[in-house]
């Protein structure tokens, strides 16, 4: 006698209709985003308790998604919630980790974000973690799960690099060779949006991140891998991109699965009710499913075109903290003698902002507002070089170290840095609102962590906390030579090209206090009545365990307010 098929079974077969997700986006006091990718046109139901929200897919580039909008909540309340499509139950799944759930804000509660970038999508097996070291967000995931949830963060905050589109792994490599010829252009790296939808497969399907990614709000920003190494570094970089025959098609791929995968959790249903894209969506009242391809194409196509016509920085408020997510890769202005990091819109916005009258003020911005003073001066000096103030020969030589070693952050856009710098002495000084005790900067992108402070004997702390990489370290050889580039001989010698390019000297002058340090991390940032505490966590393999990697913490600072 042949059995038939058990509960567990018919579970398992529906949850495959679950590509991706639930997710787990934007949350405030009474409302909560769940995303999901689904396999099929459906309506997908998010239900807790009695309650229901519904929502029908949309499709693009032949993949189904959906936002579901989940309202009404209680402030400071926290619900299990499951996921059925057309239906059907395929959200929680019998994987032995705890029911997903919905934690709403509680306005009494200091916030706890955990934050990083720099993440590698390849295997959590032997080989992987001897490659590419242990996933530290996998093992805060597994670390949460064993724990009582009066520890877990409010909001996990990814600062760039989520994919690796020009750095693939051996599983995205062997996808791309079923489709098209990987010896020809680009190659190894991405093409379209159906590769970038698998990537996305590739990074959020482990279990143990996919539950965490269900039951832990989570924001996020582009950086330059999560398109291709070194975007709009330069005017000179992009033209060399226009010129190829693939370049259009990977920036408008590249941009739309941003928007579908990882923006439009981003936004508040207000901010998300006030986009032009997400409008079509909302629209739609046909009975079939909405076709959302060459409208999101579009919108990719115009968005790079001018960059000023769409924001994807945003900002996000608790009762006494506000988080402000700053887009320093899309909103760059790169013709010469406009040359900023942020365009003047994107400066405006910005400057309305960054305001006092909070407790803390957090700049999430994946490139580091505050390098180490060595490569501050080593960026600021290439800058001018490669303006071709100094002759064509040096502007040549400027542009391929900015190229070769990466001299694109903030240094190397001064007056986008000077002007945030004034902004954010203006907020510490109490000249935008009543001074909060920290203004800080949380940054990714360096592949080393770190923590610095401006030299100030009076007003709010201005400081810079990095955390990178999530799994991405670099190599051991690397590590000296960025050690001696930040701290090292560079600091005087930089300083010294600095003066000899009459780039202005900074408004002000800063130092480490933390650091650096090379591990694979995640940070976690908590607002006490007195400052700031952070940790920054790590996976380590005990007995040869792979898949269980014990958490561990790498180090730890206390930033106390400043007092009088």
């Amino acid at each position: 006698m042949i059995a038939g098929p058990t509960e567990a079974d018919n579970q398992t077969e529906r949850a495959q209709g679950l590509i991706l997700g639930p997710m787990l986006r934007h949350v405030d006091n009474s409302c909560a985003s769940i995303w999901v990718e689904t396999a099929a046109a459906c309506t997908v139901e998010v239900r807790c308790g009695e309650d229901a929200w519904r929502a029908k897919t949309f499709a693009a580039h032949g993949h189904h998604y959906a936002l579901v909008e989940v309202s009404g909540l209680a402030a400071g309340s926290v619900l299990p919630y499951a996921v059925h499509l057309d239906g059907d139950l395929v959200w929680p799944v019998d994987d032995g980790f705890p029911d997903s759930m919905i934690a709403t804000l509680d306005p009494g509660k200091e916030p706890r974000l955990a934050f990083g970038s720099c993440r590698t999508s390849v295997p959590h097996d032997e080989s992987g973690n001897r490659k590419h070291g242990v996933d530290a967000m996998r093992a805060y995931a597994l670390s949460m799960a064993g724990d009582g949830r009066e520890r877990w963060p409010d909001l996990a905050l990814f600062l760039g690099d989520q994919v690796y589109a020009d750095s693939t792994s051996q599983e995205m490599q062997d996808f791309i060779r079923k489709r098209r010829n990987i010896k020809e252009e680009p190659g190894a790296e991405l093409k379209d949006f159906e590769e970038y939808a698998h990537l996305y497969r590739l990074a959020w399907s482990d279990p143990a991140n996919r539950w965490l990614l269900s039951t832990l709000p989570s924001a996020m920003i582009f950086d330059d891998h999560d398109i291709r190494d070194d975007w709009n570094s330069s005017l000179g970089w992009k033209q060399g991109m226009q010129k190829t025959d693939w370049w259009h098609q990977r920036i408008v791929s590249g941009l739309g699965a941003y928007w579908v995968y990882q923006h439009l959790g981003n936004l508040s249903p207000r901010e998300r009710a006030a986009d032009p894209l997400w409008q079509r969506v909302s629209a739609h009242t046909d009975p079939g499913e909405l076709d959302l391809t060459a409208d999101l194409d579009a919108f990719a196509e115009r968005v790079d075109a001018r960059p000023e016509s769409y924001r994807w920085s945003y900002c996000r408020d608790w009762d006494q903290v506000r988080l402000i997510v700053v887009d320093s890769r899309a909103a760059r202005k790169l013709e010469p003698g406009q040359r900023a990091l942020l365009n003047p819109a994107e400066l405006v916005w910005l400057d309305e902002r960054m305001r006092g009258g909070f407790r803390h003020l957090l700049i999430g911005t994946s490139l580091p507002f505050l390098l180490p003073m060595g490569l501050h001066h080593v960026e600021s000096w290439d800058e001018v070089l490669s303006s071709g103030k100094r002759g064509r020969p040096q502007a040549w030589l400027g542009e391929r170290l900015r190229l070769a070693v990466d001299l694109e952050h903030w240094a190397a856009f001064q007056r986008s840095f000077h002007d945030v710098a004034r902004f954010a002495t203006e907020v510490a000084d109490g000249k935008r609102g009543p001074a909060p005790q920290t203004v800080t900067f949380l940054s990714g992108d360096v592949h080393f962590s770190y923590v610095s402070e401006v030299e100030r004997e009076n007003g709010s702390r201005i400081l810079q906390a990095v955390c990178s990489p999530i799994r991405n370290p670099l190599p051991r050889f690397l590590r000296y030579f960025a050690a001696a580039m930040a701290f090292g001989p560079a600091v005087p010698f930089g300083a010294w090209m600095a003066r000899a390019a009459h780039v202005p000297n900074p408004p002000f002058r800063w130092k480490e206090i933390e650091g650096p340090w090379f591990d694979n991390n995640l940070a976690i940032l908590e607002a006490t009545g007195d400052g700031l505490a952070l940790s920054w966590l790590t996976g380590v393999i005990e007995d040869g365990d792979q898949l269980h990697p014990r958490l561990d913490t790498v180090a730890e600072a206390t930033l106390k307010a400043r007092r009088g």
